[in-house]
């Protein structure tokens, strides 16, 4: 058998690359505009901003600093890395912390929603201005924490005729396998069994309650669940492939070199298919209104902002039978009146 050749070997990658930019190309055209509309609806449109509202808001500034940094890459991966290995591990943490805002932002959302919906008196204390902010503050520290965690092993590889700041090194094998159980438990499996459990609950209390839009929101409840995991996942599932790879270390040179290939296409891959969240979120917790869908007129987005302060004056008034009526659907409201179905 005739072994594989340097050509060979990177003509796959080539269409690796391709295909990735592509992927953030899209990710950048649709990402941008929607989140800066975001950004801009609620900094200049709103004059009262509830928590869930600050959470949308931050959550659409998390994204707008990961899709800002895509030109770069695109460049990068068509050219190759030409800015120097301190622009790199600066670009890299950059996107990392805003990777874990996001996933945290997204986090909190969930669990706003269960108290809105499961627990709508312990909701609150949450309304407090001071509460949300410290919320906020504290997601964004330890974004930051974890995102510096990668600066010291980011680094390019220069070992190849095309330089990209694609490169980890480790001082150790265990070393590289800490850091990326502790990425893959802290950026997903934490995060995503706490959205799940929130939103499981969500969807069983709405069970139980006579809305008329009851479908349409577990539609969105099951939207958001699915994107998230299938954004994610695969990053952690190469993460993980990348792992098992060091951990066989001593076994057959061929099928770990088999494996090491595939763990670093799909890492590239998945990497790119993280950015697709940061353009879909928009999607889910700010655009999907009915009235939106209606009407393209910003004024329209203002007042579905709005509508949360209302909702959450009217359970204060309601403590026999609270609405789910902003509650029961992540951030997308209707006039419509829930209300407990009764067991005879």
């Amino acid at each position: 058998m005739t072994p594989p050749t340097e050509n060979d070997a990177q003509l796959p990658m080539s269409v690796v690359k391709i295909f990735i930019s592509l992927i953030l190309g899209f990710s950048f055209v649709l990402g941008i505009p929607g989140n800066s509309l975001v950004i801009w609806t609620i900094c200049g449109q709103m004059k009262k901003r509830p928590p869930t509202v600050v959470l949308i808001l931050h959550l659409a500034v998390a994204d707008l600093l990961i899709l800002l940094t895509l030109p770069i890459w695109i460049y990068s991966f068509a050219k190759h890395w030409l800015f120097g290995k301190g622009a790199c591990k600066g670009l890299v943490f950059v996107v990392y912390c805003s990777l874990y805002a996001n996933v945290f932002f997204i986090m909190c959302l969930s669990l706003e929603r269960f108290l809105a919906v499961v627990h709508p008196f312990g909701l609150q204390r949450w309304k407090k201005t001071m509460v949300i902010h410290v919320v906020v503050a504290t997601i964004w520290f330890f974004s930051v924490i974890l995102g510096s965690t990668i600066i010291p092993f980011q680094t390019i590889n220069d070992t190849v005729t095309d330089p990209q700041c694609d490169t980890r090194e480790y001082a150790t094998p265990s070393q590289e396998v800490i850091h990326l159980l502790s990425e893959t438990i802290l950026g997903f499996v934490v995060p995503f069994t706490i959205i799940c459990t929130c939103y499981i609950c969500v969807g069983k209390r709405i069970g139980v309650m006579a809305c008329p839009s009851k479908r349409r929101s577990a539609k969105l409840i099951t939207s958001v669940v699915v994107v998230f995991c299938l954004c994610w996942f695969p990053h952690h599932f190469f993460n993980l492939l990348t792992v098992i790879s060091i951990l066989l270390e001593d076994s057959k040179a061929e099928a770990l070199q088999t494996l090491m290939k595939v763990s670093e296409m799909g890492s590239w891959i998945a990497g790119a298919i993280i950015f697709i969240s940061s353009c879909i979120n928009p999607l889910l917790y700010a655009f999907a209104a009915r009235n939106i869908r209606s009407s393209a007129r910003l004024t329209k987005l203002s007042k579905l902002f709005e509508q949360v302060g209302p909702l959450e004056r009217q359970q204060q008034s309601n403590l026999g039978t609270p609405s789910l009526d902003e509650k029961e659907e992540m951030f997308i409201t209707e006039e419509s009146e829930c209300t407990p179905v009764s067991s005879a």
